[in-house]
């Protein structure tokens, strides 16, 4: 596998449909959920002329990726059908591709709704289950698209029931260059890989800070990094924020430790603020 300094001093990812430019630090990745039960913005964005403007909002704001999402994944939630996932999501895809040119990323586990995200237009796999599914790992190989890597420990229906772990860094970081190796092995790049240590998927208040204390083992590593903790629980633990809303300027906080330690992407519900946090770091840092 390529060292981590070829990965980190390679600033700009291509593949044949997408292109981002890391040269100028931390990336921000807009979520855009097409859902009813998402823990935040549930239903805000479920019809589609909603959700397209959204999406377009965040381009203008300056999102480097639009991540797209029509099945939830908070604590908790159940399983939608492909068919239900590809109802919400592909025509919202196909309308924003046709205005934005920043890529646009599916969040799903689920590889026909995966393809079908792709032939919408899509270009990047957006995995929670990080490839669980063997056949994900082709469609990314031979579509030739970046995917996103997550741990997480159970499934959201169950994950937040009785997370434990032995030394969660340890062991999130090693499933997760497991994870990498085997899709460099079935055909994907290593530089079109990022992984993702899951916040808040199967891990304690502690876990998270744990994780977020050592995000540089991460960096580090032979891949790119993404890091979501926008409006989560554990932002709510620390400042006694009850309501996701209330929880920007804890986010903000949380962003600002990322990009000081030069993860390549952030993702995130508040797309203008989080870049004005970035911006802010990059030029004091």
């Amino acid at each position: 596998m390529a060292s981590a300094n070829n990965i980190s001093d390679n600033n700009i990812l291509e593949w044949p449909s997408g292109r981002l430019d890391f040269s100028q630090g931390t990336l921000v990745m807009g979520i855009l959920n097409i859902t009813p039960d998402s823990f935040s913005d549930g239903g805000m964005f479920l019809h589609k002329d909603h959700a397209v403007e959204q999406g377009l909002l965040m381009a203008e704001q300056g999102a480097a990726v639009i991540d797209i999402g029509a099945e939830s994944s908070r604590p908790g939630s159940k399983p939608v059908s492909a068919a239900e996932q590809i109802k919400r999501s592909v025509p919202v895809i196909k309308s924003l591709v046709r205005k934005i040119k920043i890529p646009i990323s599916i969040d799903t586990a689920d590889v026909s709704v995966a393809q079908a995200a792709l032939d919408a237009g899509a270009s990047i796999i957006n995995d929670i289950t990080a490839l669980a599914d063997e056949k994900m790992a082709d469609l990314a190989a031979q579509t030739q698209v970046p995917v996103v890597l997550m741990h997480m420990q159970g499934r959201p229906v169950n994950m937040q029931t009785a997370p434990v772990y032995n030394s969660v860094v340890d062991e999130v970081l090693d499933f997760l260059l497991n994870r990498a190796d085997t899709a460099c092995k079935r055909g994907i790049h290593t530089e079109r890989i990022i992984i993702d240590p899951g916040i808040g998927f199967g891990k304690t208040h502690q876990h998270n800070i744990c994780l977020l204390h050592n995000i540089d083992k991460f960096v580090n590593s032979n891949y790119r990094c993404l890091v979501g903790t926008s409006r989560k629980s554990m932002i709510g633990e620390i400042t006694g924020k009850h309501k996701p809303a209330d929880r920007l300027f804890g986010t903000a906080a949380a962003v600002a430790h990322c990009a000081a330690k030069r993860v390549s992407m952030v993702r995130v519900h508040d797309v203008g603020e989080m870049i004005d946090v970035i911006k802010v770091i990059q030029a004091v840092a």
